[in-house]
């Protein structure tokens, strides 16, 4: 059965391999380009041992290879940009440079239109190991976590979802068939109606508090006070233990415990799945908390008081004479799993009410029986393979899979055997796991899906598969209409998740661990709520059309208690709950760029670099990457002795050549963003773990102060900027830029594919219409689902 998928999926791709163009039609860089280059360029970049590792003498006219295209606009944007020539070298006359530019740009253009016409925009793509988790969910109606068994997935320009890095291998093959079949497994009921309990717990039974007892807990009756906030003094229910996986409602009881007045914090924990969330309780006044989790069976769920330190442990006498702070629990109350009726919801989407008896002689097992197993499994397999298809199926595309459960009914398997056997088959299926897309305008059932992965990561949805069958969806009053309602639906979630995940870097959060003794004050609770305030800002600005300028500088965010302490702004009650904050003028905050989260993935566990930092803002801000460095160039270690600045360090940098027009651009944005430490805290001075020259001890903590911070700095103009307040006012005044970096990037995540030369007109066409709206973030989105690039292959 394996062979027959990989041979599948072969003859698929090959079907689907990009056919070479060549000849005139697939543009050349004609002889009015050349000389301009040669006369201005080729005097550093030719040879053996080019400037920036970049040779112009051997580059090719011929634009039908993609990576010589891709050579040519990298010479267009350093003309463009003005980054070349450096600036000690005269400047390009303009009317050279015009020529040059314009000469290009007609040719790469004319390359890209003679690809597409035979290509389309997008190459094939196959879903990313989320769409597919999501996909299969929605497909089945089951909740489920497959990621696990899927290869990872490439990336290309920032997203996992660009079609050029998703390839597919036979091991990937095998693991998809592994999914399915997990997958099908929570589906399809084989067991009698789970039992559901409602129980009431006190933590003075579980193991932690019998074990430590009066060390770290004081026990009132059935009321349990814990006073540590050590994870290994959390308290799991332990008496708790889901003989089957399902939704369970957990209502608890607790207080805040001689906190003067003040409320407490605590979290709870899955033990599959981690964090359930942070909740708020108000001293001394039982509130009741209630939330609804998914378990797998035979797992649990803790406990853990947040912010309370370990001084118990110090006291004298402990639990029993502390007088501080701590959370009162009076009772747990577990109810689950939760009901439905049975067999569940995604067993009849799949089975309909054929009948189940016993299977074997295990008495607790039941499989699906079928008086009719062919008109069954075609009755299953036929609406079954449309909606995983995600279009109209022809009976020649049925066939194979019916025909593949016949030949396990031969083989004497079962009827549900047999027919898990098809269901799989089609969702390891390259129909299943690629978006077909033809080339030229998108049909109706190709632009569903392309709707739905970009806004819900997943499959459409009755409602678009409707229209598309009505042939209705391409119609421009129809697709704004559809775009509005799927972004108010709460699978819209799934948009501001992955594309802010990987538009900022927030997905590599948990990449470095800040170093404890100079960051005492991180903790979980802050690392969440520093990507939670950055997903809730960009919902915000979705939600209310607020203008792309948001992003670089706004005079408000989306702040919890705990994470408005951590930026030094009062008033805000309450560790966990999340408010619409208005920032004060003097705090340095408002937009993403200052955001804690971005600070902490552009930085490692001990120190920041203005190198990488700036090199950040230029392709996720700006939109304007900037070059590799040149491949004989040693990386830039910082010094972690304080011997030197990093300013010093990278001034030394840049007096190799080859670096310093590169480091003009980068270090600017790079050096204001100095102010922020690894973990997004305001500072004047860095932190340092050793004794060196000109450092002083800070009282009370465990690090040492090093040189002060400098955040000044130099724009590629020549205007020079102060510190980060200064350099977001500079960034405003082109927000035209702003609102291109982002556009750039929605629309590669959109489609699947990179932006290019060909794309400039459509994108300025986008900028055009949504300048009088200020960039409004949801009037882009309406705009880019409205362009040829979206609605077209």
């Amino acid at each position: 059965m394996r062979a027959w998928f990989l041979l599948a999926a072969t003859t698929l791709l090959a079907s689907a391999a990009p056919a070479q163009q060549s000849g005139p039609d697939a543009g050349a860089v004609g002889d009015r380009v050349r000389p301009i280059l040669a006369k201005h360029c080729q005097e550093c970049h030719a040879g053996e041992k080019p400037k920036g590792d970049f040779r112009l003498d051997d580059l090719q006219p011929d634009l039908s290879s993609r990576p010589v295209e891709e050579r040519w606009q990298s010479v267009l944007d350093q003309l463009r940009s003005g980054a070349m020539p450096p600036k000690k070298k005269p400047r390009l006359p303009e009317a050279d440079l015009q020529a040059a530019t314009e000469g290009i740009d007609r040719k790469l253009s004319a390359a890209a239109t003679a690809r597409r016409a035979a290509q389309g925009r997008v190459v094939l793509r196959r879903l990313n190991r989320v769409e597919y988790n999501n996909t299969l969910c929605d497909l089945l109606g089951v909740e489920v976590d497959l990621r696990e068994f899927l290869a990872l997935d490439g990336s290309m320009d920032g997203f996992d979802n660009n079609g050029s890095a998703l390839h597919l291998s036979s091991f990937a093959m095998e693991r998809y068939l592994e999914a399915a079949g997990a997958a099908l497994n929570v589906a399809i009921a084989n067991r009698p109606a789970p039992a559901v309990q409602k129980k009431r717990y006190s933590l003075k039974d579980q193991h932690a508090v019998l074990t430590y007892k009066s060390d770290f807990y004081r026990v009132i009756g059935d009321t349990v006070v814990c006073f540590m906030s050590t994870h290994d003094t959390a308290v799991w229910i332990s008496q708790f233990y889901p003989r089957d996986r399902g939704h369970y409602r957990v209502r608890l009881s607790a207080s805040g415990f001689q906190s003067n007045g003040k409320s407490v914090t605590f979290e709870m924990n899955n033990h599959t799945t981690g964090l359930v969330g942070y909740f708020d309780v108000p001293a001394d006044t039982p509130t009741e908390i209630e939330f609804v989790v998914r378990m797998e069976k035979e797992t649990g769920l803790s406990l853990l008081p947040y912010g309370l330190g370990n001084a118990v442990y110090h006291t004298p006498g402990r639990a029993e004479k502390y007088t501080g702070p701590g959370l009162a629990v009076h009772w747990v109350e577990i109810e689950g799993p939760l009901g439905e009726t049975w067999p569940p919801a995604s067993h009849r989407r799949l089975l309909g009410d054929l009948p189940q008896a016993p299977f074997g002689k295990w008495k607790e097992r039941l499989e699906v029986v079928s008086q009719n197993p062919a008109a069954d499994a075609d009755r299953i397999l036929r609406p079954f393979l449309r909606r995983a298809f995600r279009r109209p199926i022809t009976d020649a595309e049925l066939q194979p899979y019916l025909s593949l459960v016949r030949a396990r009914l031969d083989a004497k398997d079962t009827f549900e055997q047999a027919l898990r056997t098809g269901l799989a088959a089609i969702l390891s299926s390259p129909k299943f796991l690629f978006l077909e897309e033809k080339p030229g305008p998108l049909d109706d059932f190709a632009l569903a899906s392309r709707l739905s992965y970009f806004f819900w990561s997943s499959m459409p949805d009755d409602e678009l598969f409707d229209l598309a069958e009505q042939k209705k969806l391409r119609q421009p009053d129809v697709l704004r209409r559809q775009v509005e309602r799927m972004l108010k639906s709460p699978q819209a979630v799934a948009f501001t998740k992955n594309f802010c995940g990987q538009w900022l870097g927030l997905r590599d959060i948990d990449f470095t661990a800040p170093h404890y003794g100079l960051y005492p004050e991180f903790d979980q609770m802050l690392k969440v709520s520093m990507v939670r305030e950055t997903e809730l800002f960009f919902a915000e600005l979705l939600a209310n059309d607020l203008s792309v300028s948001n992003v670089v500088a706004s005079d408000f965010s989306m702040l919890n208690g705990r994470l408005a302490k951590h930026y030094g702004i009062a008033g805000v009650e309450g560790l966990w709950e999340f408010r619409n904050v208005a920032l004060p003028p003097d705090c340095h905050r408002g937009g993403v760029l200052t955001m804690a989260s971005v600070m902490k993935v552009t930085a490692d566990g001990t120190s920041t670099s203005p190198v990488k930092r700036g090199a950040w803002v230029l392709d996720r801000i700006l939109g304007t990457p900037p070059s590799k460095p040149p491949a004989d160039v040693p990386a830039l270690e910082p010094d972690i002795r304080g011997a030197t600045t990093i300013r010093e360090q990278l001034a030394k940098h840049r007096s190799n050549p080859a670096c310093a027009s590169c480091h003009a651009q980068i270090d600017p944005p790079g050096f204001a963003l100095e102010s922020f430490d690894v973990i997004g805290g305001w500072r004047t001075y860095y932190r340092q773990t050793n004794w060196t020259k000109n450092v002083k001890e800070v009282k009370g903590q465990r690090y040492l102060q090093g040189p002060d911070v400098d955040p000044s700095g130099e724009m590629g103009d020549g205007r020079h900027f102060r510190d980060i307040d200064e350099l977001r006012r500079y960034l405003l005044q082109d927000l035209d830029q702003i609102a291109r970096g982002l556009t750039l990037k929605l629309v590669t995540y959109a489609t699947g594919g990179s932006t290019e030369a060909a794309d400039r007109s459509e994108i300025e066409s986008i900028l055009a219409r949504t300048r009088g709206k200020k960039y409004g973030l949801r009037s882009l989105i309406h705009e880019i689902v409205q362009s040829r690039m979206f609605r077209d292959k």
